[in-house]
């Protein structure tokens, strides 16, 4: 991630963290380790290669580079980057998928009218993901 990127990141799950539960951030999350769980943040979420969510991801922006097993709703851009594997369905207002990314699930785009906070978003027949499931 670049070093001008980095500046909206202020939480950090390192490569040999695990961390169960719901995360509820106000700022934004580089994920390289793994989260059984729902990550739900008004900043960027990246989850690493080699990082893992099982669970839904509601942030401002999305860049996958791990594993998500869940729903992703980005408010903004959601990137599926070289060596991603998503299952489960994606919001988003823009979206890049680049070569090599794995995707499994359905697409929908979040209208500018639709613009609200993570945890005010409209679930667009998308509901949290339960990983206990």
């Amino acid at each position: 991630m670049a070093r001008d990127k980095m500046k909206n990141i202020d939480t950090m799950i390192g490569a040999d963290a695990t961390v169960e539960g719901t995360l509820s951030l106000q700022g934004g999350i580089v994920i390289y380790g793994k989260v059984i769980g729902n990550v739900i943040t008004g900043g960027p979420c990246r989850v690493a290669k080699g990082g893992n969510v099982v669970g839904e991801i509601r942030a401002s922006e999305a860049h996958i580079g791990g594993r998500v097993e869940g729903n992703v709703i980005s408010e903004g851009r959601a990137v599926l980057g070289n060596g991603a594997e998503l299952i489960g369905d994606l919001v988003y207002s823009s979206l890049v998928i680049e070569e090599g990314a794995q995707f499994e699930g359905r697409c929908g785009i979040l209208r500018e009218s639709e613009s609200l906070p993570p945890e005010e978003l409209p679930d667009p027949e998308l509901p949290l993901a339960d990983p206990e499931e």
